[in-house]
């Protein structure tokens, strides 16, 4: 339906209003997962350098916010989600980002998108394997004993329609070497598909090249 222009202004604030919402529940404390072998403590600076990259298990948060915006009208009978789909999307997209940035140099490829199960689709899963397993990338992580931990925060919601969403997610690594210890962060563009409380990510891009 058409929005008169103090509707697509009510909608905008309470978009607003529900990503700080989802930020708290998401990013306080941020999520980690543990894959493979112990975490080694991280000191300061430098970005990775595996997989463009990042499976966890946290639960989907509760959105309060209210959904009476301007004047008692629900604003999302005009958007084509509820607010526990727009929860359920927010918690796979976190998920995922925190798997895209876990691994370690003893795991193989299969396993490293095998432990990301059904948060992702399997052409993404195809592409991600493909990445991982490259011939340069792959021998740079097993000659320096690489093992990373991701963690990841949502910053905003870029777009949305009604069977898709795209997150801007800072992704943090923290990759401890045979030389050392770095941490740095990297934002993306997530695209997830589906619908309701089944949702899968079909797409990862870096923030400056996502979906417009």
């Amino acid at each position: 339906m058409d929005l008169s222009p103090r509707q697509r202004s009510a909608v905008f604030v309470f978009i607003v209003i529900v990503l700080a919402a989802l930020g708290y529940y998401l990013a306080v404390p941020a999520v980690t997962r543990s894959h493979g072998s112990a975490r080694p403590a991280a000191s300061p600076t430098v970005t990775a350098s595996t997989p463009a990259t990042v499976p966890g298990s946290a639960p989907a948060p509760a959105v309060t916010a209210s959904a009476a915006g301007a004047g008692g009208v629900n604003i999302y009978s005009w958007l084509p989600f509820t607010p526990q789909d727009l929860a359920a999307a927010a918690s796979v997209a976190t998920r995922f980002s925190v798997d895209y940035n876990t691994f370690t140099y003893t795991e193989s490829a299969s396993d490293y998108v095998g432990a990301m199960g059904n948060l992702i689709t399997g052409e993404l899963a195809s592409t991600l394997q493909a990445s991982y397993q490259t011939p340069g990338v792959a021998q740079l992580r097993k000659s320096q004993q690489q093992v990373s931990t991701g963690t990841a925060v949502i910053t905003s919601l870029r777009a949305f329609g009604p069977a898709s969403m795209t997150f801007v997610v800072t992704a943090g690594q923290r990759l401890a070497t045979s030389k050392g210890t770095s941490s740095g962060s990297t934002q993306y563009a997530v695209t997830l598909t589906g619908s309701g409380s089944s949702w899968q990510v079909s797409d990862i891009e870096l923030e400056s090249a996502g979906n417009q």
